[in-house]
């Protein structure tokens, strides 16, 4: 494993390597002092993995390979990231997420509980690219709900609790608690019986 910074390492932690830990972000290239990666118990770390400085795993958490997390981002307990993500900085994700191989999840992302994020979803905060204007803004995922695979949600878009994005769906509004979308762009329909939990 090659380490930078000050890593803090909890215990049984499983490395299939090339795995790196701590890698600088652009505030402390050059030093070798700056803060680390810490990562919980039980953790599982496959090969490609890169967890930049400033990144907080929880306990039990799993990664796919070739994982890139950037820094400030911190992940609860038991969240697994598959194959392939890229999760871009400064992002809040909580325990028991499961997100899917080929994610993109920007800076300034915010992610619940016990949320699913399905294959090649892709998250954005920049509503007038390339401007940076306003804000770089990222969706808030709140808990126990679920995203298609390859939909698409739009800058400061809010997905409520429970509520559910149907597969290839652009989501441009926010998603009340406990509904679904559908389509693109996306409208709000009454969520399936089927797919009701939290």
């Amino acid at each position: 494993m090659i380490e930078y910074g000050t890593n803090t390492i909890g215990k049984s932690l499983t490395v299939f390597e090339p795995v790196t830990i701590g890698f600088p972000s652009r505030d402390y290239i050059g030093r070798t002092d700056h803060p680390g990666t810490v990562i919980g118990a039980g953790v599982t770390l496959r090969s490609g993995t890169i967890l930049y400085a400033d990144v907080t795993l929880g306990d039990r958490c799993n990664t796919g390979h070739n994982v890139l997390i950037r820094e400030k981002t911190v992940i609860g307990d038991e969240t697994s990231v598959g194959t392939g993500t890229i999760i871009e900085g400064n992002c809040s994700i909580g325990s028991q997420v499961s997100i899917q191989s080929m994610a993109f999840i920007p800076t300034h992302t915010r992610i619940g509980d016990h949320v699913f994020i399905g294959p090649h979803v892709t998250l954005t905060n920049d509503r007038y690219p390339p401007s940076g204007k306003p804000r770089l803004e990222g969706p808030v995922i709140e808990d126990y709900a679920a995203i298609g695979a390859a939909a698409i949600i739009l800058p400061g878009v809010t997905i409520g609790r429970g509520a559910a994005v149907a597969a290839g769906s652009v989501v441009t509004h926010d998603v009340p608690a406990g509904m679904m979308a559908v389509g693109s762009p996306a409208r709000i329909r009454p969520l399936p019986e089927e797919m009701k939990r939290g």
